[in-house]
């Protein structure tokens, strides 16, 4: 199934609808804006989950309990749960089509296998991070003192896979068929539940890292509940109903061929996150701490750039669609500036204000030091990583994606790993380890300008009608 003959069938009036949306048209710059704030918002609450977790425990517990949650047990989460993310990244994309296309029956068998699949996949994964909980924590090298809090965390945690799964799968269909605004109050409302049970769990009833695992936990189930329900009573094509979940299988083959390489390069890049993690753990709890919390505020970053990443990869796949190709390159021009501006005004903010944010996460003035010294030395490097983003997003969206994947793959997976074991074992200092951030970062955005200035991206193709 091509896009050609998914979007054939289209109505007069979903053309119109369509039209109203476009970005084809008009300011560049508000058109990227446009996208990138609600992806931004959504983005945010989402990790607000964990963070609030990290504080919570940090604040309550102490910094063993804050390095137990936010050290190798979310990297570990990250290379399980990434992986199915990825995976089902395609069910968006199909759905979408079909949507677009006006095939009613291929809509309700794409939205009962896209849940049929994340229950499936929740449950696949519930049982594979407990078993391998334990091996993991000792491969990445958990310090002894929150070996065993690392592993309560993890074993809980996993247990919600299920409505995790749902919810993003839910949220999925909805941002397919159109609806943005209902998955982010979803998600506002999940963060405030898990607020409240981070306080109640842990500073209330004393339940330490245990208590913020069910915390997130009962947030997710809420978020599941919620957007199943909203599939249930919608009188669209999109509805869901029990009787009819199971798999089709052309519909499912076509949302792994899709997800696949998505997943298979959340993979990679979260083992050569693994290997850097357990590098990082060799230097002892305070070290592993520090880095959990400065983990807190280099997501501020990601999100910001990831959210315009994927904005501009709407942008260009829009225009590319309407052959308007120098409008895509103006568009990643446009990215580019607006992901400079941004990196450069939240680089000073952090580099002038960062120890404020740290006190957010514990008092510890070992911690605090040791954080500060490493955001000191990887901000100024943030913006070697933003072409990353923003030149695959633009590639991506004129239909190359296995370029994007190996550059990013071999750049930024496959040096890092090799960096880790030259020369951290010759000079085992923590700047070493995190000095595999600007070099690879550098590495694949000179390989992506190549590939770009290449012009092979840009296939000037006609899409059948």
């Amino acid at each position: 199934m091509n896009t050609s003959t998914v979007i054939r069938g289209s109505s007069r009036h979903h053309n119109a609808r369509i039209s109203e949306t476009s970005i084809t048209e008009g300011s560049i710059w508000k058109a990227l804006l446009a996208f990138f704030f609600p992806i931004l918002f959504g983005t945010v609450f989402q990790q607000l989950y964990n963070t609030v977790d990290a504080i919570v425990v940090g604040r309550f517990v102490g910094k063993e309990a804050l390095a137990a949650v936010g050290g190798g047990s979310g990297v570990y989460v990250n290379l399980l749960v990434g992986f199915f993310v990825g995976l089902t990244s395609g069910a968006g994309v199909i759905i979408s089509q079909f949507y677009g296309a006006k095939n009613m029956r291929d809509i309700s068998r794409a939205v009962h296998t896209s849940l049929a699949l994340s229950i499936c996949g929740g449950i696949v994964l519930s049982v594979l991070g407990i078993i391998f909980s334990k091996p993991m924590m000792v491969v990445t090298k958990t310090p002894a003192d929150i070996l065993q809090d690392s592993l309560l965390y993890l074993r809980i945690y996993f247990y919600g896979m299920v409505p995790l799964f749902v919810y993003n799968m839910g949220s999925s269909i909805l941002r397919a068929v159109g609806d943005s605004r209902r998955p982010l109050y979803i998600l506002i409302a999940g963060c405030i539940t898990n607020i409240i049970f981070d306080l109640l769990f842990v500073a209330v009833f004393k339940w330490g890292v245990a208590g913020a695992a069910w915390a997130t936990i009962g947030s997710e189930a809420e978020s599941a509940i919620i957007v199943l329900v909203l599939l249930r009573r919608t009188r669209e094509s999109y509805r869901f109903e029990w009787k009819k979940l199971s798999f089709t299988g052309h519909i499912l083959r076509e949302i792994i061929r899709i997800g696949f390489p998505a997943g298979v390069q959340s993979i990679l890049y979260t083992i050569s996150n693994l290997i850097i993690q357990a590098s990082i753990n060799a230097f002892g709890t305070d070290t592993v701490a520090a880095w959990a919390a400065y983990g807190k505020i280099d997501a501020v970053f990601w999100m910001m750039i990831s959210a315009l990443g994927i904005s501009v990869t709407t942008f260009s796949g829009q225009n590319y669609g309407a052959h308007k190709y120098d409008r895509v390159k103006k568009g990643m021009w446009e990215s580019l500036g607006i992901s400079i501006l941004l990196t450069l005004v939240f680089s000073v903010l952090f580099w002038f204000f960062g120890k404020p944010v740290f006190l957010l996460f514990t008092t510890d003035a070992t911690v605090i030091n040791q954080g500060m010294e490493m955001l000191k030395f990887l901000v100024p490097f943030w913006i070697t990583y933003i072409s990353i983003e923003i030149l695959s997003g633009t590639i991506r969206g004129a239909g190359s994606s296995f370029i994007p994947m190996m550059i990013t793959v071999f750049g930024v997976c496959v040096l890092r790993i090799i960096w880790i074991f030259t020369a951290g074992t010759i000079w085992p200092k923590v700047t070493t380890i995190l000095a595999s951030y600007p070099i690879t970062w550098t590495v694949s955005s000179i390989l992506f300008w190549i590939y770009y200035a290449s012009g092979r991206w840009l296939k000037k193709t006609e899409i059948t009608k």
